[in-house]
C-alpha cells in the first residue's frame, strides 16, 4: 500500500529508473507511457546521456527568460 505522503527527489533522467526501483517501483508502473516514450526516444537514436544533455541545453536557453 503506498503512502499518502508527498516526497521530492531530485534526480537526472538516466537515475530516474533506479531512484524508483529503490522506493518499490517499476519504472513502466510510476509513468504511463514512459515505455512508448523510450522506444521512440531509442528508435531515434538517442541515450539517456543524449536526453540529460538536452534537458540542460533547454535549462540554459530558458533560464534568461525567467529573471
Amino acid at each position: 500500500m503506498m503512502s499518502s505522503q508527498s516526497e521530492v527527489i531530485e534526480t537526472t533522467v538516466s537515475k530516474v529508473a533506479d531512484e524508483l526501483v529503490r522506493r518499490g517501483l517499476e519504472p513502466d508502473e510510476a509513468i504511463p507511457g514512459r515505455r512508448e516514450a523510450r522506444a521512440r526516444v531509442i528508435a531515434a537514436g538517442l541515450t539517456d546521456e543524449d536526453i540529460d544533455r538536452l534537458i540542460e541545453e533547454a535549462r540554459t536557453e530558458a533560464q534568461p527568460l525567467l529573471g
